[in-house]
């Protein structure tokens, strides 16, 4: 009886080994997966990129795949910011509802201000959703001011609609300071993006002639990861949305504009940013050197186009120490 149950074990051993015998060369047989295509480069648009490539230069999901999680956590900290310092002032600086700015105040009085103009491709974001660094500058000694502004799909694509809007909204600032205990006489404009687009129009404003202001009414800026020469932005998939005409170009690309440049200038990108966004800086902190202007380059190692402009809020972040010693308000 052992003997047979042996054998039978025997044999069922012998067939498995077997079937696995006969299993391996199936396994084998089976095709690579097949790889895919490479893709044919179109004709040059910009530089050396065709039209994919300049699109995705211009499109910060390509680049920032955490896009939507930083948008997020930057809006929900505005609101933790709000709840902590108190609801700003608020007052309206032109005639249409969305022509009003948020104001956080500090507890020194006339103190210095800087305007901070928010980002959002020109379409989306507000004040409220901007207002993540408003303790930096509070507590550093400065009132900080975030102005409301049209989105470019609502004034039919129109930039120079918002153009038009943020000086209006740093006139009313300058001739309105003492309203709210700030100084006139030291105003600073900072802003992100599409933000950091406009604070070089802010900049580059003939502010004399325009607004019967003082050429230097704006004592210095901050520019993070901004763009500065809009013929390629109207080349890319913007243009989609952008109204964008040769006039528009012309009159709204700061770069071409130095001439007019009264103040000294930051320029900040991050090393994880598109390859156009990273260009435009350099490229405009370049033209600004080149015109014998004060502009200090700042380049974040490791960051992506979001963020980067986190560190605004900290005092000992990249961004946020350069303004505050641009303001003189560092601690030593």
């Amino acid at each position: 009886m052992r003997s047979h149950m042996t054998r039978r074990l025997f044999l069922g051993a012998g067939a498995t080994a077997a079937m696995a015998a006969t299993a391996t060369p199936v396994l084998a047989q089976q095709p690579a997966p097949a790889s895919p295509a490479p893709r044919v480069k179109g004709p040059r648009v910009w530089l050396d990129m065709d039209q994919a490539e300049l699109d995705a230069a211009y499109d910060q999901s390509v680049y920032a795949p955490n896009l939507q999680q930083l948008v997020k956590r930057l809006a929900r900290n505005s609101d933790l910011v709000r709840a902590r310092l108190g609801a700003p002032q608020r007052y309206a600086y032109g005639p249409s509802p969305i022509e009003a700015l948020d104001v956080y105040t500090t507890k020194r009085t006339n103190a210095p201000i800087n305007i901070f103009i928010h980002g959002g491709e020109w379409r989306l974001e507000s004040a409220k959703s901007s207002a993540f660094a408003a303790e930096l500058f509070v507590h550093g000694g400065a009132h900080l001011v975030v102005p409301d502004f049209a989105w470019v799909q609502d004034v039919g694509g129109n930039l120079l609609v918002l153009a038009e809007q943020v000086r209006r909204a740093v006139a009313w600032v300058h001739g309105n300071a003492q309203r709210f205990g700030g100084d006139p006489n030291r105003i600073y404009v900072s802003g992100h993006s599409s933000g950091g687009h406009l604070a070089g129009i802010v900049l580059t404003t003939d502010w004399s002639r325009d607004f019967n202001l003082p050429a230097d009414a704006v004592k210095g800026g901050l520019c993070s990861s901004g763009m500065f020469d809009l013929k390629p932005v109207c080349l890319s998939a913007r243009r989609r949305y952008l109204a964008c005409t040769a006039e528009m170009e012309e009159a709204l690309s700061s770069q071409r504009r130095l001439d007019r440049l009264n103040a000294p200038v930051i320029v900040t990108y991050g090393t994880l940013e598109t390859p156009e966004f990273q260009r435009q800086s350099r490229d405009f902190a370049a033209a600004v050197r080149a015109a014998g202007k004060p502009v200090q380059l700042l380049v974040g190692e490791g960051y992506n186009h979001f963020e980067i402009i986190e560190t605004l809020a900290n005092p000992y972040g990249l961004l946020g120490r350069a303004v505050l010693e641009q303001m003189q308000l560092a601690k030593t």
